[in-house]
């Protein structure tokens, strides 16, 4: 049973910058998941089976990687996920898995720099994550990463777009029924200066039409795999050969440098690391 509000204390929060995704985390499950799921699997699955030491999930959203890591291996998982709202429906999911699993998992509340992590793991991944960081704020996060791995270990990189669009592009999301409702949305990308705008619009429809509309948009920064490799080869990250899908860059631990533009720290803006 609940306590009476006059009993309850709730202490000052600290204070937090806007939360980037409380419009998006209503939808972004259910118009994006299977999809997300199955790509997750076919760029990531096989070397997580491969992991013995552990697994960094960086910006780990509602835990797409998180989960499958949890499932192919057997070793302990770290989910780094900053966002309030996106790490609210991972802790759910987590809360609904059997115990044995849920025990493995640790979620860090904070960006990958101020989570203290050293040598957790021998795998890492950053799926849809660094096209959100200003430059500045992706090379960052490279002697971050390098200190959560240990020595010889793996990072998985979703590449972000390689260059800004020519033309505004639409995607519509296929319209999903829950219930008495159907959730649809679009995403429209489109460059601006040297950034991608990428508007999300979402909406929620009945029977007699229309019920709540929302618009929410993020920034990208488009960068090359090799200017991804350069900014990485700073902290002693080597390449290793193509795997199948062009999309997943993956690179191994060697010896650690000391970069030149400082430690790793939270980067500022939308991001979730």
């Amino acid at each position: 049973m609940l306590p009476f509000l006059p009993d309850v204390t709730v202490d000052p929060p600290s204070p937090e910058p806007r939360d980037a995704y409380e419009v998006s985390a209503e939808f972004y499950d259910i118009l994006q998941a299977d999809q997300d799921r199955a790509r997750v699997h076919r760029f990531y699955a096989r070397d997580v089976r491969t992991a013995r030491k552990g697994v960094l999930d960086v910006g780990a959203g509602t835990g797409r990687v998180t989960l499958m890591s949890l499932a192919e291996s057997r070793v302990p998982v770290h989910a780094v996920e900053p966002t309030r709202s996106m790490r609210s429906l991972l802790m759910t999911r987590l809360a609904a898995l059997p115990v044995d699993m849920r025990t493995r998992v640790t979620v860090h509340p904070q960006g990958l720099g101020e989570a203290g992590l050293r040598e957790v793991a021998d795998v890492a991944i950053c799926h849809n994550t660094i096209g959100c960081l200003p430059p500045d704020a992706r090379r960052a996060l490279c002697p971050a990463v390098a200190e959560a791995l240990v020595p010889g270990g793996v990072l998985l990189v979703h590449l972000p777009p390689d260059r800004l669009p020519h033309d505004e592009a639409t995607h519509v999301l296929p319209a999903q029924k829950v219930g008495q409702h159907l959730y649809g949305g679009r995403m429209v990308m489109s460059a601006d200066a040297d950034r991608i705008r990428t508007r999300f619009d979402y909406w929620v429809r009945g029977a007699r039409g229309v019920l709540r509309e929302y618009t929410e948009t993020f920034w990208m920064w488009p960068a090359s795999r090799a200017e991804v490799i350069a900014e990485l080869a700073g902290s002693g990250f080597v390449p290793l050969p193509r795997g199948a899908d062009p999309a997943v860059l993956a690179v191994r631990l060697g010896h650690r440098r000391t970069s030149g533009a400082g430690g790793p720290g939270r980067a500022s803006g939308h991001t979730r690391l």
